[in-house]
C-alpha cells in the first residue's frame, strides 16, 4: 500500500505532462480545419462545425509542401545517419580505445555541444561562402551532423566505457581486429541505444530554424521549419492558415516519432537495466 502511494505523484506527473503536450496539438487541429469565419466567431477553443481543408490546401500551394518535406526529410535523415555514424567511431575510440588524453577530447566535445547556434551563425555563413556550399542543403547537412556527433560523441563514450572487456577481450581471443570488434561486437550490443539517438537527431534537426535560415535562402531549398518562419514574417496567412501550417510542419515528426516509439523505449529501458 504505502509503494503504490509513493508512485501517485509520478503518476500524477505523467498524465499532467501528457495532458500539456496533448492538449495544443489538439487545439491547433481543430483550429486547422476551421473556416476563418468559423474561427472569428467561435474563437480558437471551439469545436469545428465541419471540415474546412482551405487553410491546408492554401499553405500546401504557397510554400510548395512536398518540396519543403523533401528537403527536411533529406536534411534530417542524413544528419541522423551521419551523426550516429560518427559518435560511434568517436566514443568507439574514446570508449574502448582509451586514446591519450581522454578527458580533454571529452571536455571539446562538451563545449561544442554548449555552443549557442548564434555564436556560430556568421562563422559558418563565412566559410560556407569560402567553399561554394551556401544556400545548398550539404552545408546545413554538414554543420549539424557535426553538432549532433558532439552530443553523441560524450554520450556514447559514457555508455561504451563501461562496456564488458570480457566481450572484447573473447573477440580478440577469437582473431577479431579493431573493426571486426566494433561492427560485429560493440555495434549489435549497444543498437538500442543508436536508435534512440537516431530519433532524436531526427526530431532535433527537423525543429531547426535559425541556421536553416540563414543558410538556404532560395525557396527549393528551404525546410518545412523555415517555410513556416518565412510566411509568418510576411502575415500573409490568416489563423486558421496558421495553424493548419504548424499542423503540417509537426506533423511528419509527430508520425516519424510514433514509428520508431518501439525502438526509443526499448533503448530507455536497456539503459535503465545496464
Amino acid at each position: 500500500m504505502t509503494r503504490a502511494l509513493r508512485r501517485y505523484p509520478v503518476l500524477i506527473a505523467l498524465c499532467l505532462a501528457a495532458l500539456f503536450m496533448v492538449v495544443p496539438f489538439l487545439i491547433v487541429v481543430m483550429n486547422a480545419v476551421k473556416s476563418p469565419a468559423e474561427y472569428a466567431q467561435n474563437g480558437p477553443l471551439s469545436l469545428p462545425e465541419g471540415i474546412h481543408l482551405d487553410g491546408l490546401e492554401n499553405f500546401w500551394e504557397r510554400v510548395d509542401y512536398p518540396r519543403k518535406l523533401l528537403n527536411s526529410l533529406l536534411i534530417s535523415g542524413s544528419v541522423a545517419v551521419l551523426a550516429v555514424g560518427l559518435s560511434v567511431l568517436n566514443a568507439y575510440a574514446i570508449g574502448i580505445g582509451r586514446i591519450r588524453g581522454r578527458t580533454w577530447v571529452l571536455a571539446f566535445f562538451v563545449l561544442a555541444n554548449t555552443l549557442p547556434q548564434e555564436a556560430l551563425v556568421y562563422p559558418v555563413y563565412y566559410l560556407s561562402k569560402e567553399l561554394g556550399l551556401y544556400d545548398t542543403r550539404l552545408s546545413v547537412i554538414i554543420v549539424f551532423t557535426v553538432l549532433q556527433t558532439a552530443f553523441g560523441t560524450y554520450l556514447l563514450s559514457s555508455v561504451l566505457g563501461r562496456f564488458p572487456r570480457e566481450v572484447i577481450e573473447a573477440a580478440r581471443i577469437d582473431g577479431a581486429d579493431k573493426w571486426q570488434i566494433l561492427w560485429r561486437v560493440v555495434v549489435p550490443v549497444s543498437r538500442p541505444t543508436l536508435g534512440v539517438l537516431m530519433v532524436f537527431f531526427f526530431v532535433w534537426t527537423w525543429n531547426e530554424f535559425l541556421l536553416p535560415l540563414v543558410m538556404l535562402i532560395s525557396n527549393d531549398n528551404q525546410t518545412v521549419s523555415v517555410a513556416l518562419g518565412v510566411l509568418q514574417g510576411q502575415r500573409l496567412m490568416d489563423a486558421t492558415m496558421t495553424n493548419a501550417a504548424a499542423l503540417l510542419g509537426v506533423l511528419p515528426a509527430v508520425v516519424f516519432f510514433l514509428v520508431f516509439q518501439r525502438t526509443l523505449t526499448r533503448g530507455i529501458a536497456v539503459g535503465a537495466v545496464k
